[in-house]
């Protein structure tokens, strides 16, 4: 990849190497080409941060063995083949890949040299709080215990090298880094039965995922508003909830991830926050739809400090909610009961959606458009009647249906018949621990 950025970085070597043993060497420091002359694909927000010369110079040489990968080797082993081993230029060898992998080390010697004052400032871009570690761009790999820290090699996220170098991220695979799955329906919103208040507030979530980017940028209210939008799906088990997340992303072209949070949280001190922070840097390269169902486990209330455990779990819950306040996309919460979710998370969801148990007439739509066309029902089927006198989920209702369909196909008929309904439905009240009258 011979492009004005990685001829810079280049020539940038050669000239620190050159300076460095030659100190009245002639030679010119390379001027930086501007983002906009660059040919990999440089993200908006790259651009919007305006990032210092320096910044973009740790971009590259972090970047450069991921798209370059003997660029970094055949100007040091041209350049050092007299002087023997270097080790102000920092460097490790991976385990697979054996070139050149630049450390902070590296860094400070082209940026810093022996000046401390700039060897603080460069040593500044990976802390946690810099745009490069907020965003999980990049970040030092932990280096040996005793050893300094600006000797751990920079890490290069996955994510960001798609994007730089292909212009766009591969969907991420589930995995123990990524605990989370795409959900997806075959569904239209036509075969989600609601109320007008639930719908209503759907299609504003629906609106945000539409016309958010516009709201905050061409109107300029990233200055006031907050990133992302965090909404609470709240209500019985089986009443849309996870139906409603997969019909957004299927109708705003937005992936929705299910997180799987027994993969998440953990007993270990500090490793749900890493493990959450990883899953959102993986995330929030595309900003597609997160949803966190049965959030209690992750986003409960905080406790009563009465030893060191419970002031751990408290501070978990605090990082968790500005973790999530600063994801760009849509994050869902889904609980059975509101009342479990931490007052701190309510008070910053844009959006409480409830999603009650259907009414009569919301259940007798159900029932209606539950069985398929290729069966009928006995003149003994009362659906009117079955809908008023059994309080069901729309998720209990399709289990019912599936009773039926399956003892119809045992029977080898195609009619289905009250019995059966009633049947699939005591079981259905058997399995809640209900009595059914």
């Amino acid at each position: 990849m011979n492009t004005n950025e990685f001829r810079y970085l280049k020539e940038l070597i050669e000239y620190r190497l050159d300076t460095f043993f030659n100190k009245e060497s002639n030679s010119v420091e390379p001027e930086l080409p501007e983002f906009d002359t660059w040919e990999l694909s440089v993200p908006e927000f790259f651009i919007e941060e305006e990032l210092s010369i320096a910044e973009k110079i740790v971009l590259l040489l972090a970047l450069s063995p991921h798209v370059h990968s003997n660029l970094l080797d055949t100007i040091i082993q041209k350049k050092l083949s007299s002087t023997g081993d270097f080790p102000q230029l920092g460097g490790v060898r991976g385990k697979n890949f054996r070139g050149f992998l630049p450390t902070g080390e590296t860094a400070l010697f082209l940026l810093a040299g022996d000046n401390l004052e700039k060897r603080k400032e460069i040593q500044e871009f990976f802390n946690p709080d810099h745009f490069f570690g907020q965003h999980r761009i990049l970040w030092l790999e932990e280096a040996p215990e005793g050893e300094p820290r600006m000797s751990g090699k920079i890490v290069f996220s996955q994510e960001y090298v798609e994007l730089l170098a292909l212009g766009k991220v591969s969907k991420p695979a589930f995995s123990m880094k990524f605990p989370a799955q795409i959900i997806e329906t075959e569904m239209k919103w036509d075969d989600l039965v609601l109320s007008d208040e639930t719908h209503q507030q759907i299609q504003e979530l629906q609106t945000w995922i539409t016309h958010g980017n516009t709201l905050l940028n061409d109107w300029g209210m990233y200055k006031k508003l907050k990133p992302g939008y965090r909404a609470l799906f709240h209500g019985p088990p089986g009443t849309g909830k996870t139906l409603t997340a997969s019909l957004l992303g299927k109708y705003t072209g937005k992936d929705v991830y299910k997180i799987d949070l027994s993969m998440v949280v953990s007993k270990f001190i500090g490793e749900t926050e890493k493990n959450l922070a990883n899953l959102l840097a993986k995330a929030e390269k595309t900003e597609n739809i997160l949803f966190f169902d049965e959030a209690d486990a992750l986003f409960g209330k905080r406790t009563n400090v009465r030893d060191a455990h419970d002031k751990y779990a408290n501070q978990e819950v605090s990082y968790l909610l500005q973790r999530i306040e600063n994801y760009k996309g849509l994050v869902i919460l889904a609980s059975n009961f509101k009342s479990n979710i931490d007052e701190a998370f309510v008070r910053r969801f844009q959006s409480i959606i409830h999603f009650p148990l259907p009414k009569v007439s919301e259940r007798l739509i159900l029932w209606k458009n539950a069985f398929p066309s290729k069966v009928r029902l006995h003149q003994d089927v009362d659906l009117g009647l079955i809908a008023q006198r059994y309080e069901l989920s729309g998720a209990e209702i399709m289990n019912i249906v599936q009773y039926a369909c399956l003892c119809t196909l045992q029977a080898g008929k195609k009619t289905i018949y009250q019995s059966y309904i009633i049947n699939g439905t005591q079981r259905e009240f058997q399995k809640g621990g209900r009595v059914m009258r």
